[in-house]
């Protein structure tokens, strides 16, 4: 039998009009019926064809929407059509290409979010609206709730205007006077073109540096005008020991007894003087440790019985059982407390009773020591933090006070974020009370 044309177009996937060219060819010589079922099948294959084509095209134009998409590209799917396999190959290293240098990009972000959440100094990363769009670690924790009083500050506005009117580095030096006195020099950092409107601002604590140089300058006023009077009974009583007492041996003995105090009361005086300077160096930063207090307030109370038996003197220590811990430099603290006591053996009556209480209040605890001696006349009271003040000069030279502890008690309580109240009433006695923040997490506070 003869091979019929259309079929055999058919056979070798001849294009659809092609096909029926040669259906309409071989119908001049077919049988009608067989012309119109061939032209069926054709048709059905061409609608096929072309439903194949347009399913692999609509599936390869999705892959390439989300191309665009963020995050991982998925692969290019298989087309069905053969002829379309080198178009799907291509668009499938694309997308692996895309999946790379997204990849890349993500490592750099992440790198630069790492770095800049380390820096030392705070960072902050401003809107267009001057608002903070970021702040890393540092600044959080330097702030915290205050960021936004940083930014208010006419300063630092100014320095924004500018670096974003003028696009280089402007600076400006702001004070802050909550919750502690702190010198900040501000470094802002003009919008990039990458990323227009956004400003960088980079704080700097300057608080030290400031603190180094008050405290040269109040170390040698003070040492001048207090080491005076020691020195000039030292320099008077040598000068008598050389001459008229040079023979005379009760006099040089109780000449030497009174050098010897004077000189211990300058050795005090320089202990304080550079204690209450390296506090006020880092009280800008609050400590990070907690303790329990009940340890430790026993263990002072406990070096504290030789110098109640030399007056004659009786302490009494209430402690609550719930004290939490509180935040707080263990060798401060102790500080605290020893000069809180110490004040209160030295000018509490003798004979008379000291008291020691620790007890919660509020989120956080109270100190308080009282003790039940002449008392403080009420105009007194504002001014005895000051350096050096003192309510009876002779009394507190007699005693060896130096004027400093309550200064030294102020400063390392403003630097645990805490509060300093003292209660006096002439005839009943003095109370100082200590208020200091519970730790919210303590991990396990030494004693």
């Amino acid at each position: 039998m003869r091979a019929n044309p259309a079929w055999l177009a058919l056979f070798l996937g001849a294009p659809p009009l092609a096909a029926l060219a040669a259906l309409g060819l071989a119908g001049r010589l077919a049988w009608p019926p067989l012309f119109a079922a061939a032209a069926f099948l054709a048709a059905l294959a061409a609608a096929l064809l072309a439903w194949l084509w347009q399913a692999d095209l609509d599936r390869l134009s999705a892959a390439l929407e989300r191309l665009g998409v963020p995050g991982t590209p998925p692969p290019a799917p298989r087309p069905r059509l053969p002829f379309l396999a080198p178009l799907a190959y291509a668009l499938g290293r694309l997308s692996r290409r895309l999946a790379a240098e997204a990849a890349r990009a993500e490592e750099r972000r992440a790198l630069g979010e790492a770095i800049v959440e380390r820096l030392p100094d705070p960072v902050l990363v401003l809107d267009a609206g001057h608002r903070i769009a970021r702040a890393n670690e540092a600044a959080r924790r330097a702030f915290g709730s205050e960021l936004p009083a940083v930014l208010r500050q006419p300063e630092i506005r100014a320095a924004v205007a500018r670096a974003q009117a003028s696009s280089a580095l402007e600076t400006a030096e702001i004070s802050l006077a909550v919750p502690v006195e702190r010198a900040l020099q501000a470094a802002v950092l003009p919008p990039d073109p990458a990323a227009p409107g956004r400003t960088v601002l980079v704080l700097s604590d300057r608080t030290r540096e400031r603190a180094v140089e008050r405290m040269r300058a109040d170390f040698v006023a003070n040492a001048s005008h207090e080491l005076r009077t020691p020195l000039a009974s030292l320099i008077g009583f040598i000068e008598t020991l050389r001459g008229p007492a040079a023979d005379d041996p009760p006099s040089q003995a109780r000449f030497l007894g009174i050098m010897a105090a004077e000189a211990a009361r300058m050795q005090r005086l320089i202990d304080d003087l550079l204690s209450l300077s390296r506090i006020e160096m880092v009280e800008h930063q609050p400590p990070a440790g907690s303790i329990v207090l009940t340890t430790l307030l026993s263990r002072l109370v406990a070096g504290f019985e030789p110098r109640l038996a030399e007056r004659h003197m009786q302490m009494a220590l209430s402690l609550a059982a719930d004290l939490p811990p509180v935040v707080a430099d263990p060798d401060q603290l102790t500080q605290v407390v020893q000069n809180l006591l110490d004040n209160a053996v030295k000018y509490g009556r003798e004979g008379g009773h000291v008291r020691l209480d620790a007890e919660p209040e509020g989120t956080g605890v109270a100190i308080a020591v009282a003790d039940d001696g002449p008392g403080i006349p009420r105009q007194h009271l504002p001014r005895l933090t000051e350096r050096f003040y003192r309510v009876d000069k002779g009394r507190s030279r007699a005693v060896g006070g130096t004027g400093l502890g309550l200064a030294i008690v102020k400063h390392i309580v403003n630097r645990h974020r805490g509060r300093l109240s003292i209660e006096s009433s002439e005839g009943v006695g003095t109370t100082c009370k200590v208020w200091l923040p519970a730790a919210e997490n303590p991990a396990a506070p030494p004693a």
